[in-house]
């Protein structure tokens, strides 16, 4: 089929693969989690939302969807690629699903009024496009999906925010089915229809969880969760910016993009950060037991420890004349 409808990955100056791979997986991702969304909906009595939210949320996440496989086979534009992205953002925003609250060191709860609109705004747009630059090898950001799926599922249970629980779920056993196939050497990619509606899922669930659910589940968890994820596509943007790089066009200079073209294979650097995947599970359950406004704190071990990978990374590359 993805022969057959041109959803193939031909290998490139920054590809990592030799030969070319169809990238259609992330199909396989959407239709399961749409099927178990719904069984979820039908006939769940505690793991509901209200339907408006509800509704919007899986709407959203399908548009963003087919318009991200409709890039995968036509390659549009970067900026069509965005503007769908404010659009899907812009209607779940439109519906309400925006962080009300945060607890803030120091300040207690904060409550953002009109600033919770623009705080979700980039929220969910910059970890949906963390995740779409974070997939560049076999298996690292299903698995990483797969494990921060694992951990909010039981976490979510745990805080009794029981849809968030339901769904994670369907999203673990949706990208599990398709990991089998991506892990190294990949026979399939999920391509930018997998690696966005990843991303805008977990962001919409985090608000989701904090605003809706019957457990008000902790916003914190779920960038706690994929906070490696946040911190290579962040630290890159902006690593590029000041370089005065055009960010806006492909590259192959992702901290774990260098640490592959250092020498380092596929499997070991999706391992790696499988590891990192699996604290950072642990931490956001240690993250939960604390009071409320020191939750941030938690975020310190990992931000060293990223600040730390970041530096010998790049030292090394420099080293090697890969930057």
């Amino acid at each position: 089929m993805a022969h057959f409808i041109r959803v193939m990955d031909v290998p490139n100056s920054r590809s990592s693969h030799w030969q070319p791979i169809p990238k259609s997986g992330g199909i396989a991702i959407v239709a399961a989690f749409v099927v178990g969304s719904l069984i979820i909906y039908f006939v769940a009595s505690v793991a509901r939302i209200e339907d408006r939210e509800f509704w919007g949320f899986l709407a959203c996440a399908v548009l963003l969807a087919v318009v991200s496989l409709i890039d995968d086979v036509t390659q549009k534009s970067f900026a069509a690629k965005i503007f769908t992205q404010m659009l899907c953002v812009g209607v779940v925003l439109a519906l309400g699903v925006i962080v009300t609250r945060l607890w803030v060191p120091l300040l207690g709860e904060v409550e953002l009024g009109w600033g919770g609109y623009l705080f979700t705004f980039l929220w969910m747009m910059g970890l949906t496009n963390a995740y779409n630059f974070m997939d560049g090898l076999d298996g690292l950001v299903g698995g990483v999906a797969v494990i921060a799926a694992v951990f909010l599922c039981a976490i979510a249970f745990s805080q009794r925010s029981y849809f968030v629980y339901a769904t994670s779920y369907a999203l673990l056993a949706s990208v599990a089915g398709f990991l089998v196939f991506n892990l190294p050497p990949a026979r399939v990619f999920m391509g930018d229809v997998g690696s966005a509606f990843l991303g805008f899922t977990f962001a919409t669930l985090a608000v989701i969880g904090a605003s809706f659910d019957f457990g008000h589940l902790s916003f914190y968890v779920v960038p706690m969760l994929l906070f490696q994820i946040i911190f290579d596509a962040a630290f890159t943007f902006v690593r590029r910016l000041v370089r005065g790089d055009k960010v806006y066009l492909p590259h192959r200079s992702h901290l774990y993009q260098l640490l592959n073209r250092m020498g380092y294979s596929h499997r070991a650097v999706s391992l790696f950060h499988y590891a990192v995947a699996a604290t950072q599970g642990i931490g956001a359950f240690l993250l939960v037991g604390l009071e409320p406004q020191n939750r941030v704190y938690a975020f310190l071990p990992f931000l060293v420890f990223n600040a730390v990978y970041a530096g010998y990374v790049l030292r090394r590359a420099r080293a090697m004349k890969l930057t």
